[in-house]
């Protein structure tokens, strides 16, 4: 049975290309791994920020840990359930394009997943680390405003945790 999300050949995953797991924590690899079941179960035709956001929550101690107690992590995980068993329908078979980055039909990634992702990597580097981790992503998912991962997070009332860290790097661009 092949899958419904499109592999890409080893040409196409270059050192920026999500899919390239060298630039990734082993934390970070599973987060990725579970974001792309997580979109196969839904019957998603790519990763979007949604998928990524719910398997950091699930697996990421570091990215629960920046919510304020348990309420609202209880809440969006609650929504996030929600979306994985029939709300996410009104997004199946649509190109997550929050504008934030030129729309391409990389194979298995949303375009802003896509930029999450290399985000991510490029704050590791600037960390003076070679490999992404959790709060790295997290931080790059929520900097897209227009997002399915910032849309989930506020219909989820739950509000963006502030993180000096992600603070200090948005001050300095």
């Amino acid at each position: 049975m092949s899958s419904r999300i499109p592999q890409q050949s080893a040409a196409e995953s270059g050192p920026n290309h999500p899919d390239n797991d060298a630039g990734l924590s082993v934390e970070l690899a599973s987060v990725v791994s579970g974001a792309r079941r997580r979109a196969l179960r839904d019957g998603d035709r790519q990763i979007d920020t949604a998928h990524l956001l719910h398997s950091l929550l699930e697996s990421d101690p570091e990215v629960r840990a920046a919510f304020d107690g348990g309420a609202q992590l209880a809440r969006l995980l609650g929504y996030l359930v929600q979306r994985s068993i029939g709300y996410g329908l009104r997004w199946q078979g649509t190109v997550e394009d929050s504008g934030a980055v030129p729309v391409v039909t990389e194979a298995g990634w949303s375009p802003a997943a896509a930029g999450a992702m290399e985000r991510a990597h490029e704050s590791a580097l600037v960390r003076g680390d070679e490999r992404a981790r959790g709060l790295d992503l997290f931080d790059a998912l929520v900097a897209d405003p227009l997002s399915r991962a910032v849309e989930v997070l506020a219909h989820a009332g739950v509000d963006i945790p502030v993180r000096p860290e992600r603070a200090a790097t948005e001050s300095s661009r």
